[in-house]
């Protein structure tokens, strides 16, 4: 099959599979569809021939594509199982549209269309073939356009006798809720001297700075009271909390940044008469401009207690991942032979500082320098998220060439 029925295949067979996570569960992977989707995945590897393959408990599959090529670096390709929850459906339905500059009809019965107006992006793609959902979900791209990246590549060196040394796949869960997954990869049974994940955004892309990211929750216990006694007597927790979030809205938000400017989001309130809390995700691609962020949260405390002081209040701040820059060593092999492999197959190289992160994020921090490369999709976490075809055949090419160039 041609690379493109290839990928088509790979990627309507995984997004078949629910794979939502979970951020409420607290077991690894946070959802049974995930290790569904391990579980086909494995037996997919080994119905290729591929018998070193590792199911761990944690829903990492790990699999070794042996060499053939004495004295080539082992390379290794990472993907997460999880599609993302943002309230629309966990079950995917793609379909196959050509944009012809017209708007598309995404659900003729919910009246769903999507258009330049919703998705700019669109114009680089008249005449091209695009996946998009049916409009009641995200399309899943992220991150099974990568799977099917690297099960199209297992496919083709399986049937083929292309030159390589040993290969790598990890699949982990759970990168959308924190790079649970990520976290606890062993890499001793991941033994690469070149890693990448495939991930985010549209051809060309390549990504080595990430976030420095955090995040912090503010814990507020009032004092309740009828407010016919209320006088001197009664502590609005929803107050303290308002106060905090006033102090951090002129500390950057993410609607009015950009590039490598970082911000406080303040994600998630809750509240009653007698307790109230609040979560604030922290970014920063700078290291100590991050720690400088955790440090006036800290202070914000102390000014608030001191306010407040009838008020209990704690403050808890948590590291979720950090910039994969600074994992990055004099050796910049991998990121060259990246940067080669683009040049090679003439695709514009587009470097960006992503505003987020991935799981090289979590692999970098453990030594494991992890690039990124694009997988073609745009609006991730949308249900205006689509796949242009040619991008999605140039992120498997970008693929092979890597292997070929180790």
């Amino acid at each position: 099959m041609k690379p493109e029925e290839n990928l088509l295949y790979y990627f309507r067979r995984y997004i078949a599979i629910s794979s939502q996570s979970d951020a409420a569960a607290n077991c690894l992977p946070s959802t049974p569809g995930q290790l569904e989707l391990a579980k086909q995945l494995q037996a997919d590897l080994n119905e290729m021939g591929y018998s070193q393959t590792q199911l761990l408990d944690s829903g990492i599959l790990i699999a070794k594509l042996p060499g053939n090529k004495a004295g080539a670096k082992t390379l290794g390709f990472v993907a997460h199982l999880d599609t993302v929850d943002v309230g629309l459906s966990p079950d995917i339905k793609p379909q196959l549209l050509r944009y012809e500059g017209e708007p598309l009809c995404l659900n003729s019965e919910q009246g769903i269309m999507v258009s330049e107006q919703e998705c700019p992006e669109l114009a680089k793609y008249l005449g091209q073939e695009i996946l998009f959902s049916d409009g009641t979900s995200v399309l899943g791209a992220d991150n099974k356009a990568a799977i099917a990246v690297m099960m199209s590549l297992a496919k083709e060196l399986s049937d083929s006798k292309i030159e390589h040394g040993d290969i790598y796949l990890g699949f982990v869960p759970d990168e959308e809720i924190g790079l649970r997954g990520a976290k606890v990869m062993p890499l001793e049974r991941f033994p690469v001297d070149h890693c990448y994940t495939i991930d985010c955004c549209e051809r060309g892309e390549v990504i080595f700075e990430t976030f420095n990211a955090g995040s912090a929750r503010l814990d507020v216990k009032g004092i309740t009271a009828h407010p016919m006694s209320a006088k001197n007597v009664l502590v609005n927790p929803n107050l303290v909390v308002a106060d905090f979030i006033a102090m951090v809205q002129d500390m950057g938000r993410p609607e009015l940044t950009e590039g490598r400017e970082g911000y406080f989001w303040v994600t998630d309130i809750s509240g009653n008469q007698n307790q109230a809390q609040v979560s604030v995700a922290i970014r920063d691609f700078d290291a100590d401009s991050y720690e400088a962020r955790k440090t006036y949260l800290q202070n914000l405390l102390t000014f608030l207690r001191q306010k407040h002081p009838k008020a209990e209040i704690e403050l808890t701040l948590t590291d979720v991942y950090s910039n994969i820059a600074r994992a990055m060593s004099e050796n910049t092999s991998a990121l060259d032979n990246l940067y080669q492999a683009l040049k090679d197959l003439e695709i514009p190289a587009k470097t960006i500082p992503m505003r987020g992160g991935t799981d090289g994020s979590a692999l970098s921090a453990m030594g494991l320098f992890t690039p990124n490369f694009f997988t073609g999709a745009h609006n991730f976490h949308s249900k205006y998220e689509f796949l242009p075809i040619p991008s999605f055949v140039d992120s498997y090419k970008v693929a092979k060439r890597l292997l070929e160039l180790a």
